[in-house]
């Protein structure tokens, strides 16, 4: 089982199961840039590399407003209709 540290109290960690890998990449995969600077610069290049691998997913690219935040429960229900993986990307 793999261990996962949560950053906001170490003290006591949270037992958590990691959600199995799919056995492909297909479909549509979200790129949620979170804001913060060069997230963006981040994506470009994190799309270019996925698509070289990954022939015939489709990309879709979403934002957060700012990275202080949870993203907006619409943004992320948005995400669920509309992707069927996500690739959170954080970058300064």
């Amino acid at each position: 089982m793999t261990t996962i540290l949560d950053p906001t109290d170490e003290r006591t960690p949270i037992r958590r199961t990691l959600t199995p890998r799919p056995e492909a990449i297909t479909g549509t995969v979200a790129l949620l840039d979170i804001s913060k600077p060069r997230g963006d610069v981040l994506i470009d290049r994190l799309q270019e590399r996925l698509a070289e691998r990954l022939p015939g997913v489709t990309f879709k690219r979403y934002r957060k407003p700012t990275f202080t935040k949870p993203a907006p429960d619409e943004l992320v229900r948005t995400i669920v209709a509309e992707a069927d993986l996500v690739v959170e990307a954080l970058a300064d």
